[in-house]
């Protein structure tokens, strides 16, 4: 029965790092935390860095977890959240994308301003949600976290457990992108850098509004099936 629950946990490790770790992707979204925190110190970045990995890991561990009885509390579907949640991460897409270049002196008045109170308070907005785990991610979450559920409880429990360890391995590889990622960036340079952060900027907002589309979309084919049945009437 052990060597049975192992196996079972870790199939659930294997299933939740392999599904979860592409659609997280901290090498993805390390450029765009580094340019949301231009100014601030080292000290300051790896402070957020465990701050957001922390965050991280509670918000896909809770979506996982209860994420479908909370939207069936609040009579909420997916459909809903992955549009919410879309156009949050379009409009912080959009900002980075026109934003200006700092300049040496900005810079300087940025690594004033960035105050450890300052970067808490950013930690969760929007460096957590919808930077690092969007609504994409979320909707996962609660998808696989009713995978994880079985009629046995000894083997839901095992499930789970793989499934926060997995978890926690994708946290410490956010926490490693986030706090060495300024590294890669200054091999390739200041123009480098810019092309980058413009690129992935972009990509992250044709990822909300991809977002945006797909629960439009299942809104309109679960409406499609009513609509069908009243013109039948008529």
């Amino acid at each position: 029965m052990t060597i049975e629950l192992v196996l079972v946990a870790a199939r659930s490790f294997l299933f939740v790092l392999v599904t979860m770790l592409p659609i997280l992707n901290p090498a993805a979204t390390a450029p765009i935390f580094l340019s949301l925190t231009e100014g601030a110190s080292p000290t300051i970045r790896a402070l957020l860095a465990r701050r957001i990995a922390r965050n991280m890991f509670w918000l896909m561990a809770g979506s996982m977890l209860i994420g479908s009885y909370v939207l069936d509390f609040f009579g909420i579907s997916l459909p809903i959240v992955r549009i919410g949640g879309g156009l949050i991460l379009a409009s912080v897409a959009w900002r980075l994308l026109g934003a200006t270049p700092a300049t040496p002196d900005s810079r300087a008045s940025l690594a004033e301003t960035f105050t450890p109170e300052h970067a808490q308070r950013q930690a969760f907005y929007p460096l957590t949600f919808p930077i690092s785990c969007g609504p994409a991610s979320i909707a996962v979450a609660i998808t696989v976290g009713v995978a994880l559920h079985d009629v046995k409880v000894v083997f839901s429990l095992a499930r789970m457990g793989g499934a926060l360890l997995a978890l926690g391995l994708i946290g410490v590889l956010l926490y490693l992108a986030f706090r060495y990622g300024e590294h890669f960036l200054r091999l390739i340079g200041e123009a480098g850098t810019a092309v980058f952060l413009r690129l992935t900027a972009f990509i992250l907002l044709c990822l909300g509004v991809q977002i945006v589309w797909d629960g439009v979309r299942e809104l309109v084919l679960g409406l499609m099936p009513v609509a069908t049945h009243l013109a039948a009437l008529i």
